[in-house]
């Protein structure tokens, strides 16, 4: 019965801490899974494909499928806009050249921090990548798309790339 009250005394301490303090002063933050307006996922300009696509702090790419037109210079742009930092919640955009197994270099990627999980030894199955970035931070890279086909696309920060991935198709 004594461990009850302790464990009631502490909870309520806790939640009257919670609730102190002037409430003005706090930044009010909201998360909303309302769908946002979506920008055109290509623009072409210059003759270079812009690609614009997004990770967040839930661990998900706002795009599964992106297309472009083989032999395209493609631009893609990268952004995290999540809060948490690239060492707790990092994202890069990585393309798979064809028959490169997704899981297999997700696995071979975990080990590869010092590298910013892109292994050292995978260059020759990567078509593209970006840097590994945190929240709030944008990247780009430039790369010529290769020939007509479906290219998967991943998330190599440890375990990310069971939920972020998707398709680069190119027609």
């Amino acid at each position: 019965m004594n461990v009850i009250k302790q464990m009631s005394l502490a909870m309520l301490t806790g939640l009257l801490l919670l609730s102190c303090g002037n409430k003005e002063d706090k930044k009010k933050e909201s998360f909303s899974y309302e769908k946002q307006a979506e920008e055109p996922q290509k623009q072409v300009e210059d003759g270079v494909a812009n690609l614009v696509i997004s990770g967040d702090d839930l661990m998900k790419f706002d795009k599964t499928e992106l297309r472009v037109k083989a032999g395209d210079k493609v631009k893609l742009t990268l952004r995290h806009i999540g809060k948490l930092d690239k060492n707790v919640m990092g994202h890069n955009f990585v393309v798979l050249k064809k028959g490169v197994d997704l899981v297999a270099f997700g696995i071979k990627a975990a080990s590869a921090r010092d590298t910013d999980y892109i292994p050292a030894d995978a260059a020759g199955d990567i078509i593209a990548h970006t840097k590994l970035i945190g929240g709030g931070e944008t990247t780009s890279i430039e790369f010529e798309a290769p020939e007509s086909g479906e290219y998967e696309f991943l998330c190599s920060f440890p375990g990310h790339y069971a939920m972020m991935r998707g398709k680069l198709i190119v027609e």
